[in-house]
């Protein structure tokens, strides 16, 4: 297919997926269930953490525990007592367990009695600004969030960086949550400070395997190395909002089994 062809059959595919109907089915509905803008950014980092295998699971399991939070992610985070941590002991989602949750909260209540947005956690190194790159902003987040006392050494494994290769899957796809603004419905466009033309594409089996059929990923191995190499070419396409193309190869990819 001739890039002309190909742009117009991707735009076709996104806007096909970015559309409110897409979100009931999504993991993405879990912090739509919110209006609090911190409560959104809870909701959504554990829901985009959670997200791997079944996606009823995910939502699912994420619901769960807001649910155990009261429904009040942010003020739980910030004013639980111990009584109420005890009723989170017994959450587990697949190899996340409550050792991973009760750290990750401590985090998370580290971070909000300093600052008031989840974003700011993202613009922690020395070179942020202008020309500040995602890989740059996600190696700060990972040094940032493991900085605490008395890390357990199993959590490191739920928050990947690309210092380590990793994709970053889940985390790209959290910026993309936060960062990207339509008038779709889907995205919440809640940060300012990362700009839509930075993100990376979340990539994974189902999205390399679309991209290798259209010829726009050569890489072989699935790595952070791939997830620039494929968000270089959709930025040809759109360097404004290339991450939009999400919608299209994971539609493509997961629904349409291509």
């Amino acid at each position: 297919m001739k890039p002309a062809s190909l742009k117009a059959f991707f735009d076709e595919k996104a806007d096909l997926y970015n559309r409110p109907a897409f979100i009931k089915d999504d993991p993405i509905c879990v912090p739509h269930d919110f209006s609090k803008k911190q409560d959104i950014e809870i909701a959504g980092f554990f829901a985009s953490i959670f997200a791997w295998g079944n996606r009823t699971t995910i939502i699912g399991k994420s619901r769960e525990l807001m649910q155990l939070m009261d429904r009040r992610p942010h003020e739980f985070c910030l004013h639980h007592s111990d009584a109420e941590l005890k009723k989170l002991l017994g959450f587990k989602h697949r190899t996340f367990n409550s050792t991973d949750l009760l750290y990750f909260i401590a985090f998370l209540q580290f971070h909000y009695s300093r600052y008031d947005s989840l974003e700011d956690a993202f613009l922690m190194g020395p070179d942020q600004g202008v020309s500040s790159t995602v890989e740059n902003n996600l190696i700060h987040f990972h040094e940032y969030f493991f900085s605490l006392e008395h890390v357990p050494p199993r959590t490191k494994k739920h928050i990947a960086t690309p210092y380590k290769g990793s994709t970053c899957k889940r985390l790209n796809m959290f910026l993309r949550w936060m960062v990207r603004s339509d008038t779709k419905g889907v995205d919440f466009g809640l940060w300012k400070k990362i700009r839509p033309a930075q993100l990376v594409c979340p990539i994974d089996l189902h999205v390399a395997r679309v991209a290798k059929r259209f010829h726009i990923l050569e890489r072989k191995q699935i790595d952070w190395e791939s997830a620039l190499e494929l968000t270089a070419y959709l930025r040809t396409l759109d360097p404004q909002d290339p991450v939009k193309y999400d919608f299209a190869l994971f539609g493509l990819g997961v629904i349409e089994k291509y």
